[in-house]
């Protein structure tokens, strides 16, 4: 995949607000040489406004009904056009990054966060200069890969060493996203919907992602922490607005 300047990327969709922006990458479509643009992590908050997620012209996906924890919204990612491309809901302890992971006796939090990325086709960027890939399980991957980096803190690493070590990761983890086929994923067996559907999966000491694609055609992220993913299902939302009353 070739990428376009960040600056330039971070231009095209809105994540959580105003202020923060990002653009799911895509697979190679047909007609113009496309270009790819790179979301920026989500940064969790503890209320996100419900509006995007009952705009959203997809279905939204969780964690089945096996799970009984709690769930929230997490984020929402729109183009410059208010247009919902992605987005995501949480469930068990609320993320956030933290410089303890590699302490054994401290606490140690249990979640995993479900990535629901629109299908779309190739398409032109807001401005028209441009022409974006069709989304795609790589979008997915992507997607977890940066949530679960932005919410990991390596222990007694000071905060210029993350930022050093968060870039390097952030460049490992597209192009992880871009070679699903590669050695670094194996595949996991997981329900969506209750009918078994492969996922690409991989796993750090940090946590774990998997991406795949449900049979309707949007495509799924999923990334977590403590909570083991080989038990997990998934099934679409059918009221997501229950969500903000739970965050």
């Amino acid at each position: 995949m070739e990428t376009t300047d960040k600056s330039q990327s971070e231009s095209a969709t809105v994540l959580e607000g105003p202020d923060e922006e990002a653009t799911a990458p895509d697979e190679a479509g047909g007609g113009a040489a496309p270009e790819e643009e790179r979301p920026a992590p989500a940064r969790p908050r503890r209320r996100v406004p419900l509006d995007g997620f009952l705009a959203a012209p997809f279905p939204w996906y969780a964690l089945d009904e096996a799970y009984t924890g709690p769930r929230r919204l997490h984020h929402i990612g729109q183009d410059a056009d208010g247009t919902v491309q992605h987005g995501s809901l949480g469930h068990g302890d609320e993320p956030v990054v933290r410089a303890d992971l590699g302490d054994a006796d401290g606490p140690r939090e249990r979640f995993a966060v479900v990535v629901t990325v629109g299908d779309s086709p190739v398409r032109r960027t807001a401005d028209g200069t441009g022409v974006l890939e069709a989304t795609s399980e790589a979008s997915a991957a992507w997607l977890a890969g940066q949530g679960l980096l932005a919410v990991t803190w390596p222990a007694q690493m000071d905060h210029t060493l993350r930022d050093d070590w968060l870039e390097q990761q952030t460049e490992t983890a597209w192009a992880l996203a871009d070679d699903l086929q590669g050695p670094a994923w194996s595949t996991l067996m997981l329900p969506v919907d209750g009918v078994s559907t492969p996922f690409h999966y991989r796993e750090s000491e940090f946590g774990w992602v998997l991406a795949g694609s449900t049979p309707g055609g949007v495509h799924l992220g999923a990334y977590g922490r403590g909570l083991s993913a080989y038990g997990l299902g998934f099934a679409v939302v059918k009221d997501v607005a229950a969500y903000a009353d739970q965050g």
